[in-house]
């Protein structure tokens, strides 16, 4: 059973940054695709990047160019880096992990979850 922490969620102007982390309850995170999700509210929950290891797998067309997905294994722990934030990336951001991935993602695929963490993003 893997346990999934987010935290870095907040305010932020358009055109700002913030940086989301996802801390694991054990190493067994190296070896899983790690994904990045979100929900804006009245709207279904969506996925944003995934990687492994040190690379990413997807990348969502409309964070493009703006978010980087990243990790330090000593901490356990996967970032979601996002510059150039936009009023339209405001919701809830989930961090999940999965044994395996299709292409495109789909939420269905990811066995473990964080309980979120809210980015607001003012115009």
């Amino acid at each position: 059973q893997v346990q999934l922490v987010e935290s870095g969620g907040g305010s932020v102007q358009a055109g700002g940054s913030l940086t989301l982390s996802c801390a694991a309850s054990t190493a067994a995170l190296y070896s899983k695709y790690m994904g990045w999700f979100r929900q804006a509210p009245a709207k279904e929950r969506e996925w944003v990047v995934i990687g492994r290891g040190g690379g990413r797998i997807a990348v969502a067309d409309f964070v493009k160019g703006r978010f980087t997905i990243s990790r330090d294994n000593a901490k356990n722990t996967v970032y979601l880096q996002m510059n150039s934030l936009r009023p339209e990336d405001t919701g809830m951001y989930y961090c999940a992990a999965s044994n395996w991935v299709r292409v495109p993602p789909r939420e269905a695929d990811f066995d473990y979850w964080g309980q979120g963490t809210q980015v607001t993003v003012s115009s």
